[in-house]
């Protein structure tokens, strides 16, 4: 690998580990928001300022697409088509962020929210399983077998039957987030990549002002006493960390990237200690763990690393 690519990985890498640390210390605004707003006018205004602070993101990216196009063409899809998937992944993405805000709300949790959501990582190759039919390998077993120990150790204290409703929410959260991630894998590679993801944005954002409105929960004097955490949830852990993660991932490989943003759950637990002075019991660190060591585990391919390290039948 030349000295100019390992220095691009360096830097890549880098802003994919700060976008796990500002999406992990999101659940620390999260938890902060839910102290004086609901969940879905806190979900309203933060999607709303994600979709407001994406926007330039998406002027910038469009004019270096239009200079590339000028010197090749390449298959591009209609503004119909990019609309259609749009309200298809915003309909999925407000479901699952709605579940996810009504969880925290329960729990009051930043790293436990963030462990218990990092479950979606596990589910997409088991969704992907069910419904797509691909083929999963034994790691990917035995990282559903771990993560299902963790989470059991960490929402479970006495019998099945005495789990938290906000821990069934947070679950239900994660599996409408690898539901997501799957949709966005069959039509992302066709899309314009930041026109879809401001689109869903804006999906989000108009169904969570609907149900807010129907719900009558619009507060304005309870956004301004949480305005902190509304503007870090909303402008960083979107228009911010998601163009960093876009950068990052130019120049890193999937694989490597995947397992960098897998942090987010260990910074979710970082930042719930730090600043919300939150602590778990040592049964709960060891689910931690172990949901961790779950995610890590769904995310290696048995086959890359075989032909990685196999001698070079060539030599």
């Amino acid at each position: 690998m030349r000295e100019n690519e390992k220095r691009r990985r360096i830097v890549g890498s880098a802003l994919l580990l700060l976008t796990s640390l500002i999406w992990g210390f999101a659940f620390v605004s999260q938890v902060q928001g839910m102290q004086s707003v609901s969940p879905m006018f806190f979900n309203a205004i933060r999607f709303t300022l994600g979709a407001v602070s994406l926007a330039p993101v998406l002027v910038v990216m469009s004019r270096i697409q239009a200079g590339r196009a000028a010197t090749r063409q390449s298959p591009k899809a209609s503004r119909g088509t990019v609309a259609v998937w749009s309200a298809v992944c915003g309909l999925i993405l407000w479901a699952g962020a709605t579940s996810q805000q009504y969880g925290i709300q329960l729990s009051m949790s930043a790293g436990h929210s963030g462990f218990v959501t990092a479950l979606y990582i596990v589910l997409v190759p088991v969704l992907g399983l069910l419904f797509l039919h691909r083929r999963i390998h034994m790691l990917t077993v035995l990282a559903i077998i771990v993560s299902i120990v963790g989470f059991y150790l960490l929402c479970v204290t006495d019998s099945i039957r005495n789990i938290g409703v906000g821990d069934l929410a947070l679950l239900a959260s994660a599996v409408l987030y690898a539901t997501h991630i799957l949709v966005i894998d069959r039509v992302g590679g066709r899309l314009n990549p930041i026109a879809l993801s401001l689109g869903q944005y804006l999906v989000v954002s108009l169904l969570s002002w609907v149900s807010t409105l129907v719900l009558h929960q619009v507060d304005w004097q309870g956004a301004l006493a949480c305005a902190g955490a509304l503007a870090y949830a909303g402008i960083m852990s979107v228009g911010v960390a998601y163009t960093l993660q876009v950068v990052g991932q130019r120049v890193v490989p999937p694989s490597q990237a995947s397992m960098i943003m897998s942090l987010e759950s260990f910074f979710s637990a970082v930042g719930g200690a730090l600043i919300l002075h939150e602590t778990m019991s040592g049964r709960g660190y060891v689910g931690c763990a172990m949901i961790f060591l779950g995610t890590i585990l769904a995310q290696i391919d048995p086959e890359h690393l075989i032909r990685r390290f196999s001698p070079d039948d060539s030599q």
